[in-house]
């Protein structure tokens, strides 16, 4: 089985619109439409069988509308489980949470630098700590993002923080611990008890400066490769390029099976 952990898509009438300002704005190139059918496509020919949806809420009234459009989705497609979201600003967050689990969400996901908060802030802490109480995962951006190339609002020291205050037991932070970090990730992060995904650390038909293989399973042993989620943030990277680069890796085959899909499912059926 293989489980992509980290995609994101938007409503069909929105996403050429979404997709073409995130190019404009990150400097990228998608490589899928940005819809569910455009993901589901890209799954069958990766070989993928389930992706997980990844929702980034900017608005924070309109959390619990995002969260019933992915518990809509998730009805309607059994190749994909969307994730919820939260914005920090959320009024009633307790209850967004709660609504949120009682539709069947399994994960929530936060965005500090599209959110606009540093990730040790207090308003992060209470949702981490409240999808902790309520079994739910939580999925984090962390490291550089092109769309705000000067920010640093979830770097190993915000996570950290969080992991001492908090310790949650089912935190997700996205690439491989802070994307274009990697240095500061493997001196600071690896092997603190959370889990990394995979997403927009390595592949060569993106930005120049990702992992290579070498570096890649170096920092996937250092942290711990049962702790290792695969995920390739589709549409900003291609999805059958990520998935070859792990089968086609020096990884022994059980690390591949774990990385590509076990762990993934092992986190997932907690819930």
């Amino acid at each position: 089985m293989i489980i992509d952990f980290h995609t994101h898509t938007f409503p069909d009438k929105m996403a050429e619109h979404t997709i073409s300002k995130l190019e404009r704005s990150a400097h990228l190139t998608a490589f899928a439409d940005g819809t569910v059918h455009g993901l589901i496509a890209s799954m069958k020919e990766s070989g993928i069988d389930l992706s997980v949806i990844l929702p980034v809420v900017t608005n924070p009234p309109k959390a619990d509308e995002i969260n019933e459009y992915a518990a809509e989705a998730n009805s309607e497609h059994p190749e994909i489980h969307s994730f919820g979201g939260i914005h920090p600003d959320t009024e009633n967050y307790k209850d967004v949470l709660k609504r949120a689990k009682g539709l069947g969400l399994k994960g929530i996901n936060l965005h500090p630098e599209f959110q606009g908060v540093d990730f040790d802030d207090i308003r992060y802490k209470r949702i981490l700590s409240c999808a902790e109480e309520l079994g739910l995962i939580t999925l984090v951006h962390a490291g550089f993002d092109g769309s705000y190339p000067d920010s640093q609002r979830c770097w190993t020291r915000h996570i950290l923080n969080v992991i001492e205050d908090v310790k949650p037991q089912k935190l997700v932070v996205a690439h491989m611990g802070g994307c274009n970090i990697w240095d500061e990730v493997k001196k600071n992060l690896a092997g603190a008890d959370v889990y990394f995904d995979t997403a927009f650390s390595f592949g060569e038909k993106q930005l120049s400066g990702l992992l290579s293989e070498d570096e890649f399973i170096s920092l996937s042993r250092a942290h711990g490769t049962k702790k290792i989620l695969f995920g390739t943030d589709s549409p900003w990277c291609e999805q059958k390029e990520m998935v070859d680069f792990v089968k086609n890796s020096a990884l022994s085959e059980e690390e591949k099976s774990d990385i590509l899909g076990l762990n993934a499912k092992r986190l997932l059926d907690s819930i």
